[in-house]
């Protein structure tokens, strides 16, 4: 996931004039106009004509205000009557992702294309070795027939001239659970009950049509009512900006929010709670045990491998223990996640304890809208009681190693899963069936763990080269 493309600065330039149009007071005045701002007249829109564009650039705004939509009942309902309502609004529905329709290009399932690289070679593979007979050579080229074909890539593998192109559906394609479908009209549509909330399909999307739905707006209305409003930071933030974690903090402080409390110090708990029982559950016999901070994770498995439930840890994540002490030390407080996925968003909502929640992208969004430059911001002190090893997990690996850094008990042959996709699915499904040599499974939705999630603004390597820094050079 760890890449830019335009449609990605699209959604964060969205986000950035949203904050600054709340910062200047002025989001119910000028939202109409943003659509016209970013899409002016052009002799080359992005899309078939400029208002299109503009459509598209409405719902995506839409999303971002909290809305599906599909929320949408008159076509005529101007974005400031949306804003109103996301100001007023108290809580948000359980869907954390939305499609916007506008902007899906309806992706054809034509999967293998013959390209013009193709010389109607005398061998012909292509046609010889295709079992379903989809194959002709018609004026001196090789077609396929789609109404024949299965897809099974034979001719792709075969042709020595490289002819043949697996065209993908990218969000489908990129879903390790096939929660995406097309439907009637040739959108693509989420089924929610079988949806991890991985993120894949998010980054997968070359037309930015799949949103995460955003609590930015009630964040700032909460902060500008004076409410106070208080952040809990993942480990991952350590990576995502070019300032260390103290002066991070303290651009966060700055933004308006009453206090920051690092979700590192949830994760000592976590790690406490996890080496207790990895030690219990191996001395009673069990086969093996796998972690469980991981939400998108714990959603396969609740959803797609509950045969898998009973090896999977009962500790909490680092997210729940740390909006418990929040709560305990704010009662009246708006507490705010500030993570890099939308599993994250989804165990935040699914969390009563938990209001809101921001991922990076949003926060640079809150940072630029307000001219913060967190290189400049200045030093909050850490807190000293999180171990270095919490703030580890936002890489891969990072669980396991702080889990047995405490552990104490028989011998641990330990395995990590590095990203959820059809094959380490399909691993973790023969490992409920007893085909597993490990007894102590790390297992993280993004390859790399939670510093390559769908909501981060830095590079992951040099996120993971960032924290490693900062955990060796904690207590």
């Amino acid at each position: 996931m760890g890449y830019t493309n335009n449609a990605m600065l699209i959604r964060r330039e969205l986000l950035t004039r949203l904050v600054k149009l709340l910062n200047d007071n002025a989001l119910l005045d000028k939202i109409n106009r943003i659509p016209l701002e970013m899409r002016p007249r052009t002799p080359n829109p992005i899309r078939c004509c400029v208002h299109k564009d503009r459509a598209v650039v409405k719902y995506k705004i839409m999303a971002l205000l909290g809305f599906n939509i599909d929320d949408e009942t008159d076509e005529l309902t101007p974005l400031s009557e949306y804003a109103q309502l996301a100001m007023e609004r108290q809580t948000i529905d359980g869907k954390v992702l939305t499609v916007v329709d506008e902007a899906c290009s309806g992706c054809i399932r034509k999967n293998y294309m013959v390209t013009d690289m193709c010389r109607g070679c005398e061998a012909r593979p292509c046609t010889v070795n295709c079992n379903k007979d989809a194959i002709k050579i018609i004026n001196g080229r090789a077609i396929i027939d789609h109404s024949m074909c299965v897809n099974c890539g034979i001719c792709l593998n075969v042709c020595p001239f490289h002819a043949i192109a697996y065209i993908p559906v990218p969000c489908e394609d990129n879903c390790p659970v096939k929660s995406i479908r097309q439907n009637e009209s040739g959108v693509r549509v989420i089924n929610h009950d079988t949806c991890i909330h991985c993120g894949k399909c998010i980054v997968a999307c070359p037309f930015g049509a799949v949103m995460e739905k955003s609590n930015i707006v009630e964040i700032h209305t909460a902060m500008k009512a004076g409410k106070k409003v208080v952040a809990l930071i993942a480990p991952s933030i350590a990576g995502q900006f070019k300032a260390p974690l103290e002066q991070i903090i303290g651009s966060i402080k700055q933004v308006g929010f009453f206090d920051v409390m690092e979700v590192a110090k949830g994760a000592n708990l976590t790690t406490l709670h996890e080496s207790h029982e990895l030690k219990e559950r191996l001395e009673r016999g069990d086969r093996f045990m796998t972690t469980s901070c991981c939400t998108a994770y714990t959603q396969l498995v609740e959803k797609h491998i509950p045969e898998l439930r009973p090896y999977v840890s009962e500790t909490h994540t680092p997210l729940f223990y740390t909006a418990q002490l929040a709560r305990k030390q704010f009662p009246d407080a708006k507490l705010v996640f500030i993570g890099p996925c939308i599993s994250k968003r989804k165990e935040s909502m699914d969390n009563p304890l938990v209001d809101y929640m921001l991922n990076f992208e949003e926060l640079a969004a809150l940072l630029n809208g307000k001219s913060i430059n967190v290189s400049h911001a200045e030093k909050v002190e850490v807190d000293a009681e999180v171990e270095k090893s919490s703030r580890g997990y936002a890489c891969s690996g990072g669980v396991a190693q702080s889990v047995l850094g405490h552990y104490q008990g028989p011998d641990v042959r330990e395995l990590m899963i590095d990203g959820l996709n059809v094959a380490s699915i399909r691993q973790l499904k023969s490992y409920a069936k007893g085909d597993c040599s490990s007894n102590f499974i790390e297992v993280m939705s993004c390859e790399g763990g939670c510093v390559n999630g769908c909501g981060v603004v830095a590079n992951p390597k040099v996120a993971k080269r960032q924290i490693s820094q900062l955990a060796q050079g904690s207590n």
